[in-house]
C-alpha cells in the first residue's frame, strides 16, 4: 500500500496541485514564500516518487509469494521512479552547462559592444534605441546590461530603479532559484509535469527584485520604469525586468508583503514536507529495517 501511496501522492503534486495553485494569484502577494512553496511541492514530489520506488523495491525482495499482477505494478512503480531520478541528474548537468555557455556568449558580446562604467556589479551600456534593462548572473562576473535607449526613456530615479532592480537579481541570485525548478521541471516525462511551478517563480523573482527597488527609489519611480520597459525581452539565459508587467503594476497598489499570504504558502509547504514523511515514510522506514535485520 505504501508504494501506492506515495506514486498518488507524487503525481498529484506534479499535476493537478500545481494546475490548481497555477490559477491562484495570492502567492504574488509574498513572494518569498511563495517561492519556498513552489519549491516544497517540487521536493515533495521527487521525495514521493523517490519513496514509492525505494518501498517497491523493499516489497519485491521481501514478499514470499507475490502474484504475477502486483509483480508487474510495483515493477512499473519502481521503473518510474528510477527514470524521475535518472533525468534529474541529467537535467542538472545539460541545464547547468547550457545555461553557463549562454551566458559565457551574452558576457563576451556585452564586453566588446557595451561601454563599461565601472560600477559593481559591471554596468555595460549598449547602444540600442529600444529600452532593454537585464543582468548576467554570476558568482564573479555578474553583468548589468542596459540599452541607450531604456537610459533616454527613463528620468533618474527611473535608472536607479531599474539597476537596482537588477542588482537585487545578482545579490540574491535568482538565477539559482530558477534554475532549480527547470531542473526539477526536467525530471519529469511530459505527460507528468506542468509549467506552473516555473512560470510562477519567474513572475515572483521579478516581484522581489521590485521589492528590492522600491525600497531605494519609492513607488512612482518604479512604476514609471515597469512602465517604460513593458514588454523588453532578455536574451537566453540573462534574468530582464519587462515581463508581468500588469501583475508589477497590480502589487505596487499594495504593501511588499501580505502577512496572510505569508501564513498560507508557508503552511502548505510545511504539510507537504511534513505530512508524507510522518504518516508514510516513516512508518515504513520502520518496516525496512525490520526487513533487513532479519
Amino acid at each position: 500500500m505504501t508504494p501506492l501511496l506515495l506514486g498518488l501522492i507524487g503525481i498529484a503534486l506534479t499535476l493537478p496541485v500545481p494546475a490548481l495553485l497555477a490559477r491562484t494569484r495570492w502567492p504574488y502577494r509574498s513572494p518569498a514564500a511563495g517561492i519556498v512553496m513552489w519549491q516544497s511541492l517540487a521536493l515533495a514530489a521527487i521525495l514521493a516518487t523517490s519513496g514509492a520506488g525505494l518501498s517497491t523495491a523493499l516489497w519485491l525482495v521481501s514478499e514470499d509469494d507475490p502474484s504475477a499482477w502486483r509483480v508487474a505494478l510495483h515493477v512499473l512503480v519502481l521503473a518510474i521512479g528510477v527514470l524521475v531520478w535518472a533525468r534529474f541528474w541529467w537535467a542538472v548537468w545539460t541545464v547547468w552547462r547550457r545555461t553557463e555557455a549562454r551566458r559565457r556568449r551574452q558576457r563576451q558580446l556585452v564586453d566588446l559592444l557595451g561601454e563599461p562604467d565601472g560600477t559593481a556589479p559591471a554596468l555595460r551600456v549598449l547602444q540600442h534605441e529600444t529600452p532593454i534593462a537585464y543582468c548576467l548572473p554570476d558568482r564573479t562576473e555578474a553583468r548589468v546590461v542596459v540599452t541607450s535607449g531604456a537610459i533616454d526613456a527613463l528620468d533618474t530615479d527611473g535608472l536607479r530603479a531599474v539597476l537596482e532592480h537588477e542588482r537585487s537579481h545578482v545579490r540574491a541570485r535568482h538565477d539559482l532559484v530558477l534554475e532549480g525548478f527547470e531542473f526539477l521541471r526536467a525530471a519529469y516525462p511530459k505527460v507528468l509535469r506542468t509549467d506552473a511551478p516555473l512560470e510562477q517563480s519567474r513572475v515572483m523573482v521579478e516581484l522581489l527584485a521590485d521589492d528590492a527597488a522600491r525600497r531605494v527609489t519609492g513607488d512612482r519611480a518604479l512604476a514609471g520604469a515597469i512602465v517604460a520597459l513593458a514588454g523588453s525581452a532578455a536574451p537566453d539565459g540573462a534574468l530582464g525586468s519587462g515581463g508581468s508587467t500588469l501583475i508589477r503594476l497590480d502589487r505596487l497598489c499594495e504593501p511588499p508583503t501580505r502577512w496572510w499570504a505569508t501564513t498560507l504558502a508557508l503552511g502548505i509547504s510545511a504539510v507537504v514536507l511534513v505530512v508524507p514523511t510522518v504518516f508514510l515514510a516513516v512508518p515504513w522506514i520502520v518496516h525496512a529495517v525490520e526487513v533487513l535485520a532479519r
